[in-house]
């Protein structure tokens, strides 16, 4: 028997990110533990659980960690606002990630990073009975937490751009992820994002992240986009959500069947 101690674990994400390589996450929005189940094996990273745009509840999220414990992608859950108390709470459903909407302010990363951080390093509070019964060290929590749970600053409103050197330099801050639709109404263009004004806000967040050590994500609609984003330099990539999949999957399943319906019928796929 080797005298050797096993690894300690590395969270999956950080440590792709690590070696250079491109990470790709599915939305989430349906309160299910076999869509969490499934989608966390079907080859995606990590599971982008939507609990701002969605009817996630805290209850619907524990079930759906353990759903998809053991399984290869790992759980991160966006939360509805940047606060301690919304962070603690995912956190202590056993999460890997925390995704953190407007962060706008070098204080509101900083306050991203103490909320995933033990004191004396943050300000999260003691109480992982449950995130300890699916996480992959128990015995170690407090201290692989620490090591492991990775923080996703979302870049989303002109604010943020203007500060965004100062919120790229604060220690602890993983991911700079820009949230290109909502950055493009704060900068007045109503969604577009073709427009030279959202183009240079984008390269801003971008050059930042390389200038201190951070890894860009952004939303990607498909391999082509992820593609030609990897080549631009980011790295985390939120994919679309189950109910765009199934979509995709029923338009390639019926569209060969058009030639079987009447003249003036047509099957409509929505969304």
């Amino acid at each position: 028997m080797s005298s050797h101690a096993p690894p300690e674990w590395e969270n999956p994400v950080r440590r792709t990110l690590r070696e250079g390589r491109p990470v790709v996450g599915i939305t989430v929005t349906t309160p299910s533990i076999e869509i969490a189940a499934r989608a966390a094996a079907l080859g995606f990273d990590f599971l982008w659980i939507e609990m701002e745009h969605a009817p996630i509840t805290l209850e619907s999220l524990r079930a759906m960690v353990l759903a998809c414990r053991g399984l290869p992608a790992v759980p991160f859950a966006r939360v509805p606002v940047n606060e301690l108390w919304t962070a603690k709470r995912v956190l202590d459903m056993g999460v890997h990630g925390v995704i953190f909407p407007f962060t706008s302010t070098p204080e509101l990363a900083r306050q991203a990073v103490a909320a995933c951080r033990y004191p004396p390093h943050g300000r999260r509070g003691c109480g992982p009975s449950l995130a300890m019964l699916s996480w992959p060290e128990p015995d170690r929590y407090h201290d692989s937490a620490d090591e492991n749970i990775m923080v996703v600053a979302v870049i989303e409103e002109r604010q943020a751009i203007q500060n965004i050197e100062a919120i790229a330099a604060v220690e602890g801050i993983d991911v700079l992820f820009i949230g290109t639709a909502d950055l493009s109404f704060s900068l007045g263009l109503r969604g577009r994002q073709d427009d030279p004004l959202h183009a240079d806000a984008v390269a801003s967040v971008l050059d930042a992240a390389r200038r201190h050590g951070k890894i860009a994500g952004r939303p990607a609609r498909d391999a082509a986009e992820i593609n030609r984003f990897i080549q631009q330099g980011f790295l985390f990539f939120q994919a679309t959500n189950e109910l765009n999949l199934l979509a995709d999957g029923a338009r390639q399943l019926l569209a060969p069947l058009g030639k079987y319906l009447a003249p003036g019928q047509r099957r409509t796929i929505y969304g």
